[in-house]
């Protein structure tokens, strides 16, 4: 039967085993680091520097004073009140109440038990009779100073300093012994600062330091807080975001009391704020479990410091797709209850970022617990595993994801089993793949980006020079301080701070003693077997220079807003080169030339030795109004050059005199990137950074630019273009944004695209991640050909109502099923009030619009994004539903077109007499349509009377007596249910129009609107639009609101689809590629160009060239009015007289063959003949 032991006993066990925490870092130790590349750049931090005049102590404060108030530290009290274990600090050594010869004379007891052979014994000895703090401070300093004298650290190790602090800081213990061990580990952390790798050995003291924060006098505390600020100011910035955040950790996971854990607490909260957050990030794996369960501490005070620890540590990690849902991820992985929520929100987001272990760390765990919820719905467990497979996919190293692998796989393997539907488990099944496809990713003997310990420390050891042999194994002689190198030198290679890891390389090597220009070379040797580690194989090194002056060398990080773009990376640039920016839209391209503009590059030359220009489009309004000379004049750093030397730099790039007099505003947009050139020349540039050059150029300039980059080769260009045949004729070198790092490739773009195909589609409009596909269009009654006019305006003039001058003016042009027209021109030239006129939603003032009245067309407007954010809280699904629910386009009725005004309500609400004999009468509604000539009638409903007395009215008639807009809403009505006849209003049906136009499923059918991207929004656009299958698509300032991917999609679709097409926009390579025919506005006038075909090189796939529109030959009716329908008519049905006539006619016909010479071919009987 086993002893019973009391209470009491029972504490002291539990606090007697939390007093062995310590580190240990031997040959079993076992780090692993992890990588995290999005940081805000930090520069090196050495050691923090401690004041020891900051800290002043004075021995007559510590006086007893039963009164005491609670010590204060970081919220949480402390209770100052001496007990019977906390001795006075009177200054006198006389036993008291609270200090007996029994608690000297247990530490005599512990001290002999350690058997502790070394030169501390005496000193040691002292401290137990000292009576005033600042004899102990004495001894503290000697003891410190008898370690560090020591020709090696081992000593803190062998001569059990650890142990021996431990017993002096013992409860029964007098205060002034207990606050001697923290004076200790004070000196030596301040004699070893600077001294790395040395304080390696300081590590274990950290869990012992905060024990005593649990200690009853205040005073104590206040010196375990004093010792802590000057611990964790000896370690490098490195060893903090490592080792110390290890041991931190550790002793957050301990059974230490709660009241020592909260200043550990805040100590984590100091280490994340001035730690870069790349080394933070690393370190998600460990930390997030950690703080995590002191969110869920039984302890409110712990609980709450814990939670606010865990978000502030989170929100280091930069992650534009889970940024503002930092909040929610925490407040789920502290409360399960919350995991339903979060999956829900999780799977609205459209995740794009690079997925990284650190964003893993916050989301496995939620998604884990979802999958193995016995409570998770089907719905849930299908957002789950989606949300899985997304993240899954945009982990670009692999390895990355591999600790978490074998967490997910379970809970999607028991999906696939047992989920009840068969669209959960499919759903399933394809994330499980993508989980499988990534694990067998891991052991394909490549490397992936990181190094692990062993790899750090043979950098120590390996492929060095035989003169540098030496210099390792002194370096290396302790096995503490050779464990903690390697784990600075994997820290810094992981996040590829090749700057940060030489500057400490050279703060290590400082107490090796060799030659300085051995320590140099050994410093240089490993830094260059780390950096061939991480090389990319594919990449140039950018140091073969041929020859070239290097004008700039720097490393530096850039960030726009909260986001990284570059992290730690290097810019070279050689004299003479031409250098092709290259990378995804939103890469930063633009920004990183903007900031060498600025000079806001760090370690960037500045312009006193390198001059560099901006060329881009950077008229203002008032500036167009000025003379070329004047307009380069005005410019403040060319304010010392003449007008005459101005005037000759014009020449020299091709401005003719007469020119030279011409307003800025009034030139091309190839005229404007020449006066740019010049004001370069004029600047005498040594750098041109050029973005876009080839925008708005014709063929002629885009030459002669590509001519003057090329022969002055003692300028320097950086150039972002997407027009891929200019970089393959000017550049001499490529850089690559990869991972927010740049990477160089020597030769042009096609060069790159051999060594990275990838790149390719950057340059092309086709883009295999996002497919669209449009429905063909309906049949438009009478149409056979589609080159015919479907619609048509003829001299139109149109101006606003209080316009001084009309928009547009006499203006003829047609569209037809084969139309592919870009309608270009400047801002406000009218270019939207065209479309508008030709779509019928504004009427003209003078002239005719013409359009099949049958004719659907589809609009997605400038601003398309107004009518679904109307309808947030429906699914992409249930929008259009609501849309097409009774057959008309709901969004077609709210327009202002089709809007009755009160005036016109009026008007029709007036009687009219059709000459029937029923008198006048009231119009209630149209409610039929028939042909009727070259036009239409419409069937009346007239008010008050049976539907029996219903008339037939012409168009002209109807919209002569004001009933225009009737008749429009009518025409629609009859539009949308002809088109509206070939599709079924029902969920699969929908949800596959969706997937035809980009957007996924799963997102069309439970995915609220109001948490779709803006991307997502516009396919909701363009899919509702093109529901009713219309024959005309009119698209206004697509490139606006598409990214580049979507673009890529969209215009497949347009080059594939066989209805007329007509858009507006700036984006010359889309419409360049897409539209034949151009309609040119300006001044109100429209000038119509064409060529021959679509431009099928703009697009990467194997299509056949242009669009897929059949050959057909154009027809003498072709220009006829629209309306004018040719209609097969029915054979009249002949009278008894016509066909004797008729058989008359064939009998005279056939005795007149008969009586023809031989061979005389037989005439053929036709029922139409004509006499």
């Amino acid at each position: 039967m086993s002893k019973k032991i009391s209470f009491d006993d029972f504490l002291k066990q539990q606090q007697s085993s939390a007093q062995q925490q310590g580190y240990r870092n031997g040959p079993g130790s076992n780090y692993q680091y992890n990588q995290g590349f999005q940081a805000d750049p930090n520069s090196y931090q050495n050691y923090q520097a401690y004041d020891p005049s900051q800290y002043q102590y004075n021995p007559n404060q510590y006086q007893y004073n039963p009164n005491a108030q609670s010590f204060n530290f970081q919220s949480p009290q402390y209770d100052g009140t001496p007990g019977p274990e906390s001795g006075v600090s009177s200054g006198v050594s006389t036993p008291n109440a609270y200090s007996s010869t029994a608690s000297l004379a247990s530490l005599n007891t512990a001290l002999n038990k350690l058997s502790v052979d070394s030169p501390l014994a005496e000193n040691l000895a002292a401290l137990q009779s000292v009576a005033k703090i600042s004899e102990a401070r004495k001894e503290a300093e000697a003891i410190a100073s008898k370690v560090v004298a020591q020709p090696s650290m081992k000593v803190v190790e062998e001569w059990k300093l650890l142990e021996v602090l431990k017993s002096l800081s013992k409860p029964k213990n007098s205060p002034i012994v207990r606050e001697s061990a923290l004076l200790i580990v004070q000196q030596l952390a301040l004699k070893l600062g600077g001294n790395s790798p040395k304080e390696a050995h300081l590590l274990p003291f950290i869990g012992s330091v905060f024990d005593l924060f649990t200690d009853k006098d205040k005073n104590i505390v206040k010196a375990a807080k004093q010792t802590i600020d000057t611990l964790y100011g000896t370690f490098p910035v490195e060893a903090l975001g490592s080792v110390f955040f290890d041991e931190l950790v550790a002793y957050l996971k301990s059974s230490a009391k709660w009241n020592s854990k909260l200043p550990a607490l805040a100590i984590f909260d100091k280490l994340v704020e001035e730690v870069p957050a790349d080394l933070l990030e690393m370190k998600f794996i460990t930390g997030v479990p950690v703080l995590t369960d002191l969110a869920t501490d039984f302890k409110p005070e712990l609980a709450s410091q814990g939670l606010k620890s865990l978000k502030k540590f989170v929100k280091v990690l930069d992650n534009l797709d889970l940024q503002n849902k930092y909040d929610l991820i925490v407040d789920t992985l502290a409360d399960p209850r919350k995991v339903p929520e979060c999956i829900k929100n999780l799977s609205s987001v459209t995740f794009v970022a690079e997925v990284t272990e650190p964003a893993l760390s916050l989301l496995v765990p939620i998604l884990d617990k979802s999958l193995k919820m016995s409570s998770s719905s089907n719905d849930q467990l299908r957002q789950t595993v989606t949300v899985t497979e997304n993240l899954t996919r945009l982990v670009n190293n692999k390895r990355e994801i591999e600790s978490y692998i074998p967490i997910l796989l379970p809970g999607v393997e028991k999906v696939v089993n047992n989920a009840s539907l068969p669209e959960v488990r499919e759903l399933g099944a394809k994330a499980l793949h993508v989980l499988k496809e990534a694990e067998s990713e891991q052991t394909d003997g490549k490397f992936h980006g990181r190094i692990s310990i062993e790899q750090a420390a043979a950098l120590y050891r390996e492929n060095l020079s035989d003169d540098l042999k030496e210099i390792s194994q002194q370096l290396l002689s302790c096995e503490i301080e050779a464990s903690y190198l390697e784990i600075i030198l994997q820290v810094d290679a992981n996040v590829n701070d090749w700057k940060r890891l030489a500057e400490y390389l050279a703060l290590a090597l400082e107490s090796v003693d060799a030659d300085e220009e051995l320590k140099q070379k050994y410093a240089h040797e490993v830094l260059h077997n780390v950096k061939e580690m991480f090389a990319d194989r594919t990449q140039s090194s950018n140091e073969d220079d041929d020859g070239a002056v290097e004008i700039v060398n720097t490393d530096f990080s850039l960030a726009y807003g909260s986001r990284m773009l570059l992290n730690k990376t290097t810019l070279r640039l050689l004299k003479g080169h031409r250098y092709g920016l290259c990378g995804r839209n939103g890469a930063g391209k633009s920004t990183l030339m903007r900031a060498i503009s600025k000079g806001q590059l760090e370690g960037f030359p500045s312009p006193d030795e390198l001059r560099t220009c901006f060329v881009e489009h950077r008229l203002q309004g008032e500036e167009g109004d000025m003379d070329l000379v004047s307009f380069i004049a005005s410019d403040p750093e060319l304010s010392s050059v003449s007008r005459e030397d101005i005037s000759s730099a014009l020449k020299q790039v091709g401005f003719p005199d007469e020119r030279l007099e011409q307003h800025v505003g009034s030139l091309s947009g190839g005229w404007k990137m020449k006066l740019e050139l010049a004001r370069a020349m004029l600047m005498k540039a040594d750098i041109l950074l050029l973005d876009e050059p080839t925008n708005h150029l014709d063929v002629a300039n885009v030459r002669w630019l590509q001519n003057y980059l090329v022969e002055n080769t003692e300028i320097t260009s950086l150039i972002v273009s997407h027009d891929s045949g200019f970089l393959d004729a000017v550049c001499t070198d490529i850089i690559h944004y990869e991972n927010k790092k740049l990477a160089y490739y020597k030769g042009n773009l096609s060069e790159f695209v051999k060594v990275k195909p990838e790149g390719k589609s950057y340059y092309t409009l086709t883009d295999s991640m996002v497919k669209m596909a449009f429905p063909p269009p309906g049949i438009l009654s009478g149409v056979k050909s589609i080159t015919r006019a479907i619609a048509r305006m003829s001299h139109v003039t149109f101006a606003y109502p209080g316009a001084a001058k009309p928009s547009l003016k006499d203006v003829s042009c047609s569209l037809s099923l084969s139309s592919r027209v870009a309608i270009v021109g400047p801002n406000g030239a009218g270019k939207s009030t065209l479309i508008k006129l030709l779509t019928g939603e504004l009427v003209p003032n003078e002239g005719k619009v013409e359009k099949h009245p049958n004719l659907r067309i589809g609009y997605i407007a400038q601003h398309a994004l107004q009518h679904v954010e109307q309808h947030k809280e429906k699914t992409a699904n249930q929008y259009l539903q609501w849309r097409y629910r009774f057959g008309d386009d709901r969004e077609v009725l709210l327009k202002e077109s089709r809007k009755i005004s009160e005036e016109e309500k009026e008007i029709m609400a007036k009687l009219i007499d059709v000459g029937d004999g029923q008198g006048p009468r009231m119009i209630e509604a149209l409610v039929g349509r028939q042909k009727l000539k070259k036009s239409f009638q419409y069937e009346v409903k007239w008010r008050h009377f049976l539907p029996k007395y219903n008339s037939w009215l012409s168009r002209e008639f109807l919209i002569e007596e004001g009933f225009g807009k009737l008749i429009q809403k009518f025409d629609d009505h009859e539009a949308s249910r002809e088109g509206l006849g070939y599709r079924e209003l029902t969920p699969p049906v929908i949800r596959k129009h969706f997937e035809d136009v980009g957007l996924d499923g799963d997102i069309a059918d439970h995915t609220p609107m109001g948490s779709l991207s803006g991307g997502q929004l516009v396919k909701v656009v363009i899919a509702g639009a093109m529901w009713n299958n219309p024959h005309l698509l009119v698209l206004d300032e697509p490139t606006n609101y598409l990214d580049r991917d979507s673009l890529g999609g969209l215009a497949v679709a347009i080059r594939d689809w066989s209805g007329g097409v007509v858009m507006i926009s700036h984006n010359n390579e889309f419409v360049g590629a897409l539209c034949p025919e151009q309609w040119h506005v300006e001044n109100g006038e429209v000038v119509q160009k064409g060529t021959a075909a679509v431009d099928s090189g703009k697009f990467a796939d194997d299509s056949k060239e242009g669009t897929p529109v059949p050959e057909v030959k154009k027809r003498s009716d072709d220009n006829d009015s629209p309306a004018d329908i040719k209609v097969r008519t029915r054979k009249k049905k002949m009278t008894r007289n016509e066909k004797k006539a008729q058989a008359e006619r064939r009998r005279l016909r056939h005795i007149e063959w008969l009586s023809s010479p031989k061979g005389t071919p037989k005439p053929v009987d036709t029922d139409d003949e004509e006499e």
